[in-house]
């Protein structure tokens, strides 16, 4: 089964070292396959790189090879993990383990099942949950049973046929740098399955294997959903009787939130094709609340039909929810952006702190979005007088920072991001979609009892604190030196060192520039940014006078080009069809100028 080439001992040796070490028969099979065919393309490209280890953790397409998820890179990646927790979390771990969950994907549990047997074989403690759960309940549990970390076998959202693995730090929030380059080092230095990896029959009946699956449930129920909700927000519930169609998307939130619901006298119908987990996402070609109405036509039909006006959503591991709502006049129905979502939370949890908690004081109160989100909530802050932050995208940095606060004596109430990510409360510092629609179910039923519709309030709010109106999409670029390469001309347009001033030959000037790849920053003492700053990545955030605040950065999963624009206007301007006129054609002029998308091939976001 050698490949017969001698400028490919390399890649020689990685076939023969994976066909040693890899016990899965199906991937196993795959490799020898490939051998057989003198596939070489296919071999460099599965065995010659692999999966990095990021503050994501892992996620990548499910095939075999290193560059992909199977069974012999989980168990590579577990004996790394361990070793990195006997060095930086020896203590914690002796004491209480690590928590471990899985999704309902194609080898979640298989996953989830090795990594239990790596630590019980090594003699921790492992709560390994009995079914599947959403991600959130991970970080509960991390805080709750105070272990050393907390791994999530799931990618989320991704197709079909990508997995993941979702790591957890002590502190029950997702970890940040440098913990990433750590754990991979630690992985590098492991690589050699061990024999009792694989041995999964270990896990039978040993007195170091736990299931928190029903306390943890219960535990959630109480402190997250019975403990954070008012009875005045249930009994306002009762009285004015919503009913909600839900969705699943083929994932794991029905039985939390129908149980969830219930504590709340809340009624949901969940549409029946995507109530339950289903691996093969069959009703949906992206199994993600955010890709609109493609993965909500079922949900619109279902609510057509049961007479509901709100439709509730999860993606397939419950962290993320989005929400639609039917207009009463036309018929029409309205799909909520995150950063529309966030106006409406924002405003109702400010309200329910005030009644509910009128002893903390609003100076002692924040809020936090990720720096690519709606700056509705600082405007908000302003004028209400409780605080407001910014920080990187991702909720590993925004669940981090309520720490960081809290430990400071702040209370922090709320935080998201624009990708459809909520955290309502301080006891997971993470996104979380069942407590988040639990607390808008509330929101919706004080809503529709003051005979509005969720529409009507967002519009009283803009009225309120000002029009923040935001248009974000992306560009495809398969060539990372033209990424690169695009980003530094936006750098040096004007000269060496020299940022755009404005577009359409100054009619838009621009107020400030933070870089977060370089460290400049214009708006802060000696242009030195105070936000992390990366070079492995590419992010400039650009202020206009006229109150734009556009975001240019990379992916770092997939080949795109993202921006993120928003228009914050004064609440004196109430012309919407002017911002939006404004806003679309600051934005055009934007990519054209500074993207220059014909020019260097750039692919935009189809639809």
């Amino acid at each position: 089964m050698a490949v017969n080439c001698k400028s490919e001992e390399p890649l020689q040796a990685r076939v023969q070292e994976w066909l040693e070490w890899d016990r899965n028969p199906d991937t196993r099979a795959a490799i020898s396959k490939l051998v057989d065919e003198n596939n070489t393309k296919a071999l460099t490209q599965k065995l010659l790189s692999r999966l990095s280890f990021g503050t994501a953790g892992l996620r990548g397409k499910m095939s075999a090879g290193y560059s992909c998820m199977n069974d012999l890179v989980i168990i590579q990646t577990g004996q790394g993990f361990i070793k990195y927790l006997e060095q930086y979390k020896s203590d914690v771990l002796k004491g209480n383990g690590i928590v471990v969950g899985y999704d309902g994907r194609h080898n979640s549990k298989r996953w989830a099942e090795l990594t239990a047997t790596i630590f019980v074989s090594a003699g921790y403690k492992v709560r390994l949950f009995s079914d599947v759960i959403p991600t959130p309940f991970i970080p509960f549990a991390v805080k709750k049973y105070g272990c050393a970390s907390g791994v999530m076998v799931t990618a989320s959202h991704n197709p079909k046929d990508d997995n993941g693995y979702k790591v957890y730090d002590s502190n029950s929030a997702q970890i940040i740098p440098p913990v990433d380059k750590r754990i991979q080092n630690s992985i590098l230095a492991n690589l050699r399955p061990l024999d009792s990896s694989w041995n999964t029959d270990i896990l039978s009946n040993n007195p170091l294997l736990i299931d928190p699956y029903e306390d943890c449930l219960n535990c959630y129920l109480k402190s997250i959903i019975s403990d954070g909700i008012h009875a005045d927000e249930i009994a306002i519930n009762k009285t004015v009787n919503l009913s909600f169609v839900y969705t699943a998307m083929h994932g794991v939130g029905y039985k939390s939130v129908q149980k969830a619901v219930d504590l709340i006298g809340v009624r949901i119908f969940p549409v029946p094709e995507q109530r339950d987990p289903d691996p093969e996402f069959s009703t949906v070609k992206f199994p993600n609340p955010e890709e609109g109405k493609s993965s909500l036509d079922l949900s619109f039909k279902y609510a057509n039909e049961k007479g509901c006006n709100i439709i509730l959503a999860n993606d397939p591991d419950a962290d993320r929810f989005a929400v639609a709502e039917r207009n009463k006049s036309t018929g029409e129905w309205k799909i909520f952006n995150g950063n529309e979502l966030g106006a409406l939370f924002g405003w109702w949890l400010i309200e329910c702190h005030k009644k509910q908690r009128p002893n903390i004081p609003l100076d002692k109160v924040y809020m936090i979005a990720s720096t690519v989100s709606s700056m509705i909530l600082k405007t908000m802050a302003k004028a209400e007088g409780f605080n407001f932050v910014d920080t990187l995208t991702g909720f590993k940095w925004l669940g981090n920072k309520a720490l960081d606060l809290e430990k400071q004596g702040y209370s922090v109430i709320f935080c998201f991001e624009e990708a459809i990510g909520f955290m309502c409360n301080n006891k997971i510092v993470d996104k979380d979609g069942v407590s988040a629609l639990a607390h808008f179910a509330c929101l919706s039923n004080f809503v529709y009892g003051n005979n509005q519709q969720l529409c009507d309030k967002l519009k009283e709010l803009y009225d309120i604190y000002g029009l923040h109106l935001s248009l974000n999409s992306y560009y495809f670029c398969h060539e990372p030196p033209k990424i690169e390469q695009i980003f530094n001309r936006i750098r040096n347009i004007n000269g060496e060192k020299q940022y755009p001033s404005g577009i359409l030959n100054d009619e838009y000037k621009i107020k400030s520039i933070r870089d977060l790849t370089t460290g400049f920053d214009n708006s802060q003492p000696n242009n030195r940014a105070i936000l992390p700053v990366s070079c492995s990545s590419q992010m400039i955030t650009f202020v206009f006078d006229n109150g734009l605040h556009l975001t240019l950065r990379t992916s770092g999963t997939e080949p795109k080009i993202k921006f993120y624009s928003e228009l914050c206007m004064s609440p004196k301007i109430k012309d919407r069809s002017f911002a939006e006129e404004t806003l679309r054609k600051m934005v055009a002029a934007i990519c054209e100028e500074f993207f220059q998308p014909e020019k260097n091939g750039l692919i935009p976001q189809s639809g």
